[in-house]
C-alpha cells in the first residue's frame, strides 16, 4: 500500500506584490509631501490697501491726501517699517494717482523702496506681475476702492471679495500665495 503524502516543496522567499505596491505607494507619498513642503515654504506674501483718504476740500481731479490720510500713510509705514526684521516688504507697487503715491511715500523712503508705478486698469496683470516679479518675497500695493477687491481676487482665486465702501479706507488684505496649493486671505482694518 503506497502512502499518499503531500509533498510540501520550499520555495524562495518573494516578496509579494502587495507589499511591493505597498512601499512604492508610501514612498510616492513621501516624496509628493516633501514636494508640497518645499514649494509652500516660499509663498509670496501681498498686502493690497486702498490709498489714504484724500483731501476732498481740493477741487483737482487728482487730489493729495489730507490730514487723516498722511496720520493713516504714517501708520502703515510703522507697521512694515523694520527692512532688516522678518515680515518686511521687499516691494510696493502704486497707481499713478498722486494720493496712492502719497500713501505709500513714508513707507518707501524708510525702506529705502522706490515704489513701481503701475497702470490702474489692470488688477490681474497687476497680481500675475506682483507674484512673478516677488516670488517667495513681500509686496505692498496700494490700490483704490474699486480696483483692491479685484487685485484680491485676482490673488486669492476668491471671486467674492466685498466692495469698499467711498469712505471706507483702513481695509486691508494680506494675501499668502503658495506655489503649490490655495492662497491664504486674511482681511483686518488698521
Amino acid at each position: 500500500m503506497k502512502r499518499d503524502h503531500v509533498s510540501f516543496q520550499r520555495r524562495p522567499f518573494l516578496t509579494p506584490i502587495w507589499l511591493t505596491a505597498l512601499a512604492a505607494f508610501v514612498g510616492l507619498s513621501l516624496a509628493l509631501f516633501a514636494a508640497w513642503v518645499w514649494g509652500t515654504a516660499g509663498s509670496t506674501t501681498v498686502i493690497v490697501v486702498r490709498h489714504a483718504e484724500k483731501d476732498l476740500s481740493v477741487s483737482v481731479t487728482d487730489p493729495p491726501l489730507s490730514p487723516a490720510g498722511e496720520a493713516r500713510a504714517a501708520l502703515l509705514a510703522r507697521m512694515f517699517v523694520d527692512a532688516k526684521a522678518l515680515g518686511h516688504v521687499d516691494a510696493i507697487y502704486v497707481s499713478p494717482a498722486l494720493r496712492n503715491r502719497l500713501t505709500a511715500a513714508p513707507l518707501a523712503a524708510r525702506l529705502g523702496i522706490v515704489e513701481t508705478v503701475a497702470p490702474a486698469d489692470d488688477p490681474r496683470g497687476l497680481a500675475r506681475r506682483a507674484l512673478r516679479e516677488h516670488a517667495g518675497g513681500r509686496v505692498l500695493i496700494v490700490g483704490h476702492s474699486d480696483t483692491v477687491p479685484r487685485i484680491v481676487a485676482a490673488l486669492s482665486g476668491n471671486p467674492n471679495i466685498p466692495e469698499i465702501g467711498d469712505q471706507e479706507y483702513g481695509t486691508m488684505y494680506i494675501v499668502t500665495v503658495p506655489r503649490i496649493g490655495h492662497a491664504n486671505l486674511l482681511r483686518l482694518n488698521y
